[in-house]
């Protein structure tokens, strides 16, 4: 088999429970499942940092986005330094095989500089779709802000499928040539404010919306901030009812993003390039949406938006990849699809990357899933409604938040998958918490993580007792 094709799907803002073969929440997406019936889904996959632009950036850097600066959106007021094009960019390694690039929709990885100052080709961004919606629907406004609404504009006109269509041009184009080529595709979409077109927007019945499991929350013991997003939000005195046509939106968005998909691969298979290919599904973090109670995805660690789902499928020319199987291995998106691409493509692997690549667990290796790493590491800095810093170490039963200017959180996710109650004030969980700040501590001095250099913060982390509210 000559050199892959690579196709990489990122949505934005989609939750790991929210695509069909996870099992979770009723959301029909038959072509996602599609991926994962004929590829390798990972049911413990994770964003190193939940925001969208530093996991993008780290996504095309490879290492986390704190060792180079990038701790928030740049949109957001607040100056921070972006990935320069002087950085790292796997993308210019792919020119070594003279690979085409190409990179449709949402960019995020600096506020000037170009994809094509990073290694890429040819870059058809969402402003040429703006240009579209001002020739033709110059009277469509949209009112309602985050909650979102019905979109007037027919789904052939709509950006989950004008977009999927600047993809399925160019993989024409390329397929006709004898270079291979990467194609990413990063819809904007499931991101709030959710505006779903017909027939998408008539999908699902807010009366029939499952409750999030994490809709419970009371707040008791936790971090101030959590309630106070509430108020910041404007969605204090939201009940279920006020929550579920919100959800609704958000699942249908989902599906129309879904059926956007399916005509990419449709194209893969029409110009014959599905049995060279490699397609990656993922998202770049996840979105309360309502889960406890919450709008958005700031100053929480919970799996709502730190989890998100990874399909790889292996091109079905290449016999060694697993297929239609599940991997329960904690994986990095962004982390660990980077030195995957390189192996798989035979190029060197940065020596910095602290990522691992999943060719292995991909491959099925014997012992591959039982020597992989047994915790992952998520990170977050603050900024919409102020800073405020939280590192995540989560394994397969605990996850321990250290938020350094409050208090801390620890779940036990066997007993309380939905993380509704704090057990960091635990008496019984002291040992544990102890070992877990120690763990969490080696990972990010390991990993580059510049908070822990300042001795007051590594004395915090290591040395400071766990506050006991009943004392």
């Amino acid at each position: 088999m000559k050199t892959p094709n690579i196709v990489i799907i990122m949505l934005d803002q989609l939750r790991y429970d929210c695509i069909g073969a996870s099992g979770v929440y009723p959301v029909k997406t038959p072509n996602i499942d599609r991926l994962a019936s004929e590829g390798l889904r990972f049911t413990n996959a994770f964003t190193p940092i939940p925001i969208c632009c530093p996991s993008r950036q780290a996504f095309i850097n490879g290492r986390r986005p704190e060792t180079f600066g990038a701790l928030w959106n740049f949109k957001n007021g607040l100056p921070i330094p972006a990935l320069e094009p002087t950085e790292y960019a796997w993308p210019r390694e792919l020119s070594k095989l003279s690979y085409r690039k190409v990179l449709l929709g949402k960019w995020d990885v600096h506020p000037e500089r170009s994809p094509l100052e990073y290694g890429y080709d040819t870059h058809v961004g969402l402003g040429a779709y703006k240009e579209l919606l001002a020739r033709h629907y110059p009277d469509v406004a949209f009112k309602a802000g985050y909650p979102g609404e019905r979109n007037p504009i027919p789904l052939e006109h709509a950006g989950t499928h004008w977009l999927a269509e600047q993809a399925c041009r160019s993989i024409r184009e390329l397929a006709q040539g004898d270079a291979p080529w990467v194609v990413q595709l990063h819809f904007p979409e499931p991101h709030l404010p959710c505006r779903p077109s017909a027939p998408f927007a008539d999908m699902y019945s807010p009366e029939e919306i499952p409750v999030w499991g994490g809709f419970g929350e009371t707040f008791a013991g936790k971090p101030y901030i959590q309630r106070q997003q509430l108020q910041s939000w404007q969605v204090e005195g939201y009940t279920w009812e006020d929550w579920a046509p919100i959800v609704a939106r958000y699942y249908a968005v989902i599906s129309q993003t879904d059926d956007a998909i399916g005509m990419v691969l449709q194209a893969l298979e029409e110009t014959g390039a599905a049995n060279q290919t490699m397609v990656i599904f993922t998202s770049d973090h996840g979105d309360m949406c309502g889960s406890h109670r919450m709008m958005d995805k700031h100053y929480v660690m919970y799996d709502d938006v730190v989890k998100v789902p990874l399909i790889v499928k292996y091109p079905e020319g290449m016999k060694e990849g697993q297929r239609g199987t599940t991997c329960d291995a904690f994986v990095y998106n962004m982390l660990d699809l980077p030195p995957m691409l390189l192996e798989l493509l035979d190029l060197p692997v940065p020596s910095f990357f602290p990522g691992q690549s999943l060719m292995p667990l991909i491959k099925g290796e014997p012992r591959a899933e039982a020597d992989w790493r047994k915790e992952v590491v998520s990170t977050y800095n603050g900024q919409q409604f102020g800073l405020y810093t939280q590192r995540m170490l989560r394994t397969d039963q605990w996850k321990y938040i250290w938020n350094t200017t409050d208090v801390d959180e620890l779940y036990d996710l066997k007993q309380d998958p939905y993380e509704l109650t704090n057990r960091i004030t635990d008496p019984a969980c002291q040992p544990l918490i102890r070992e877990y700040r120690r763990l969490l501590y080696e990972r990010l001095v390991s990993e580059g993580d510049g908070l822990v250099n300042s001795e007051w913060m590594r004395n915090q982390l290591l040395h400071n007792a766990i506050i006991n509210e009943s004392t």
